[in-house]
């Protein structure tokens, strides 16, 4: 008889956001009348930017030519993309990072699992707490820990909580590890990395020879000139370092799907009998293995994102969302909560007033103001005692939201 990964079995009962959904929909089923605004999930809602659609519509015209037709592009990407992106992110910002490091992929959730398709079993694993889960889901699924525990903690990971006590900072760990989970400005906390910060961390990984992944899919949103977008802007990255970015919270591509990983050719890992691997040439293998490629469709809409309209309106669309965190952080301050983040990111992180947990957070901002927002200890047990809220809605629910929480909701 056929038999499972039993790794599965250790996962807890369901994703997050998937049973975020369940209990707002059992709510909704329950209240039939209640006008429910969702401020959870992370998906984005306004519009894709004009010059992005323009471009797809073009693409889509190219495809209807046997002259202009495109069957299977390139699994890294169209060079014409990449090469804009090695250009306006990268290079732009003094980063040491060429076309041909560069992989399209279809979403930076992807990647952030996938990437362990070219890690071995042993390494050592350390993860913020909270966490996007992804991080920790896919490691679980590929048998790189124990059981979990009540709080949700795996056994064999290395946890560095990330609270108000400590800044919101990722702390160096005392003990080696050989895997290290960054996300900056992060989510959910809503806190950025400063150079120095992310300079200790390089530090710490290349002294290790450890390998951070970074993933920066929330770049766009920081507007303090000395904070890094990219963590090559720090010296030594290239040798520690494999960036994830997407195209999701700054373009709106969360539908259309299309991201990237930078992989340095520089950077390598040790084989079983010691020797040293490029680990771009095992990435390149993986991808061109068991991926193909993002439709070209979509390519040439990414594409349009470096053109001069393009910058223009997604330099608008991040400017709406950030005014959305601005008026969350106002309002919730104003009705008595202690709030972070939402600064130079789109989420704001909120502590849980009267000693509520987290899920009793949430059920009671739904009950009290059919408001929907995701609980902390969804993202790890440090998690517990704070509470997500997302910018990503329209201006009119978002001030609707804040309304009913500043009217209807008492600390």
């Amino acid at each position: 008889m056929a038999t499972i990964n039993d790794n599965y079995l250790k996962l807890k009962a369901g994703y997050l956001f998937p049973e975020i959904g369940r209990r707002v929909n059992a709510f909704a089923d329950a209240n039939p009348d209640a006008k429910i605004i969702r401020l959870g999930i992370g998906d984005v809602t306004e519009p894709l930017p004009e010059a992005c659609r323009n471009a797809m519509i073009k693409a889509v015209e190219d495809m209807g030519d046997r002259a202009t037709f495109k069957g299977y592009g390139p699994e890294q990407g169209y060079p014409w993309l990449r090469e804009k992106i090695a250009t306006d992110d990268f290079q732009a910002r003094g980063c040491e990072v060429d076309a041909s490091e560069i992989f399209i992929s279809d979403g930076s959730k992807c990647d952030t699992g996938n990437i362990l398709d070219i890690f071995g079993d042993n390494n050592t694993i350390a993860v913020t707490d909270p966490v996007y889960p992804v991080y920790v889901d896919t490691n679980v699924m590929a048998g790189h820990t124990g059981d979990g525990n009540k709080k949700g903690e795996y056994e064999g990971l290395i946890y560095l909580p990330i609270t108000a006590e400590n800044n919101f900072t990722a702390q160096i760990p005392s003990q080696k590890v050989d895997l290290i989970y960054l996300c900056f400005p992060n989510n959910p906390t809503g806190s950025t990395a400063t150079k120095e910060h992310l300079k200790a961390w390089v530090d710490y990984a290349n002294s290790h020879g450890s390998i951070i992944f970074f993933d920066a899919a929330y770049e766009a949103y920081i507007t303090d000139p000395s904070l890094p977008h990219s963590i090559y802007e720090i010296e030594g990255a290239r040798n520690c370092a494999i960036e994830f970015r997407s195209f999701s919270k700054n373009a709106g591509f969360t539908g259309t799907r299309c991201a990237l990983t930078v992989v340095p050719k520089t950077l390598t890992a040790k084989a079983a009998d010691g020797s040293d691997v490029e680990l771009w040439k095992l990435w390149n293998r993986r991808q061109a293995t068991k991926f193909n490629g993002v439709s070209y469709i979509i390519q040439r809409g990414a594409e349009a994102v470096y053109s001069e309209e393009g910058k223009a309106q997604i330099k608008a669309l991040i400017s709406f969302y950030l005014e959305n965190a601005s008026i969350i952080r106002e309002k919730l301050t104003a009705a008595g909560l202690a709030v972070y983040g939402g600064i130079n990111a789109p989420y704001v992180w909120v502590k849980t007033p009267n000693g509520l947990s987290s899920w009793d957070f949430f059920d009671k901002l739904i009950d009290t103001c059919n408001v929907v927002g995701t609980p902390g200890s969804g993202f790890g047990a440090a998690g517990e005692g704070y509470f997500r809220i997302s910018a990503f809605n329209s201006r009119e629910n978002v001030e609707e939201a804040m309304k009913r929480i500043t009217d209807k909701f008492k600390v």
